[in-house]
Parts: structure tokens; sequence; C-alpha cells
């Protein structure tokens, strides 16, 4: 391979990893939001 290929495929990898880590952000987030909307509505009830 060429130092060229590696440095694109370094890339590409690094880019996956990201996005990986933000979709995961964005699952926790919805998670917890949930979490306080259910404990907004018990305390409302």
């Amino acid at each position: 391979m060429t130092p060229s290929r590696i440095a694109s495929l370094a890339v590409l990898l690094a880019c996956a990893v990201a996005v990986s880590a933000c979709a995961n952000t964005v699952r926790g987030a919805g998670k917890d939001i949930k979490g306080t909307v259910k404990a907004v509505e018990d305390t409302v009830e």
C-alpha cells in the first residue's frame, strides 16, 4: 500500500470512530430527556 492510501484509510477510520461516538452521545441524551419528562409527569400527577 502507498503512504497516501494508508493516510486515507486512517482518516476514514478516525471519521467512523467519531461518528459512532456521536451516535452514542445522542442516544444517551435521548434517554436523559425521556427520564426527565417522566419525572415531570410523575410530579404533576
